[in-house]
């Protein structure tokens, strides 16, 4: 797994996280491309894993973690207004499970 030591990370830290935005300006830094080229080079990445999640793929990259789909039934719920029952139908829902090494690289620091 490729990782960016503290010093190599331009204004990472703030508490409202990363934008996409902020990520394609570290790609292009990072790796000398332009911009454009690194919103390309991330978009793909993005696209990519979207595309394998609708197809029922599971996306595994090694060191950092890997993406499922968890099916949700159908149910029944009440609108919260009126207290009326309401189906609700079943759901894919995206699900991200961090893995060991992201786990204890983020751990490192406690």
């Amino acid at each position: 797994m490729v990782s960016l030591k503290d010093d190599e990370m331009e204004n990472t830290d703030s508490k409202d996280g990363m934008t996409k935005a902020e990520l394609v300006e570290e790609v292009a830094r990072t790796t000398q491309l332009t911009k454009k080229h690194a919103e390309i080079i991330v978009n793909t990445v993005f696209d990519s894993i979207v595309h394998s999640l609708k197809d029922g793929e599971k996306i595994e990259l090694r060191g950092f973690g890997s993406f499922r789909i968890r099916h949700r039934g159908a149910r029944t719920g009440r609108n919260p207004k009126t207290g009326d029952k309401v189906k609700v139908p079943p759901k894919r829902i995206p699900y991200f499970k961090p893995g060991k090494e992201l786990r204890e690289l983020l751990n490192d620091e406690c």
